[in-house]
């Protein structure tokens, strides 16, 4: 029985985690525990488990006597949170150059060919899937379970934002350039050269993000 109600409140918080990435659960808005049990069939206990789930990884804050809402990820966090993945997706990279055989780096010339197309045909969308599983090979070869870990659960923090760096004017161009400077460095085995570039990497995108917030606030009313 254990074994299934712990399956079952995963499977709850994964429907949950989806709902929130894509909107559905807006930032700030209130979780109805009675409506999702109705919805989803469930009792109460798996819910609550899974909005522990969530809570945990920072996507729902609990108020006393009132309740679970989503997170609202602010500018200031982001100005908080992308430091730290730098360094530890710098590390990674790190990791990665001293860790990568051939057939590794022959994998990830594929995926960066595959970047390089995207790019170079606009396609933003795929080029954030081509982006998204770039990052992932390099902690996967940076083999630390660890650091794994922690970026994953950053990374949800940040996507709770649903920014589109990329819509940032020069901003495709630069990015696919980062990429390539850390490729380079990860080739050359430079474990320093391919940490400072994928610092540098998180860093602008951090930069892109603030300029399109930037440009996108105004206090004229229309």
């Amino acid at each position: 029985m254990r074994v299934v109600l712990n399956s079952l409140h995963d499977e709850v918080a994964a429907k949950l985690r989806e709902r929130i990435f894509a909107g559905v659960l807006a930032p700030g808005s209130f979780v109805d525990e009675l409506a999702l049990c109705s919805e989803l069939a469930i009792s109460r206990t798996p819910l609550r488990e899974a909005l522990k789930v969530l809570t945990a990884e920072g996507l729902l804050h609990h108020q006393p006597r009132r309740g679970c809402f989503v997170s609202e990820i602010t500018e200031r966090d982001l100005d908080e949170i992308f430091p730290v993945i730098a360094l530890l997706e710098g590390r990674c990279a790190y990791e990665a150059a001293n860790n990568a055989s051939d057939a590794d780096l022959a994998a990830l010339e594929q995926l960066h060919e595959r970047l390089n197309r995207h790019a170079r045909a606009r396609r933003i969308n795929d080029y954030y899937e081509a982006n998204f599983a770039i990052h992932e090979a390099i902690i996967t070869l940076a083999n630390n379970r660890w650091l794994a870990q922690v970026i994953g659960d950053l990374r949800k923090l940040v996507k709770l934002a649903r920014l589109q760096q990329l819509h940032a004017p020069g901003r495709l161009e630069q990015s696919l350039s980062e990429h390539m400077a850390v490729f380079a460095a990860l080739k050359a085995r430079d474990a320093e050269g391919a940490e400072a570039a994928m610092r540098t990497h998180l860093t602008r995108q951090r930069i892109a993000l603030r300029e399109l917030a930037r440009n996108q606030t105004t206090r004229i009313t229309a």
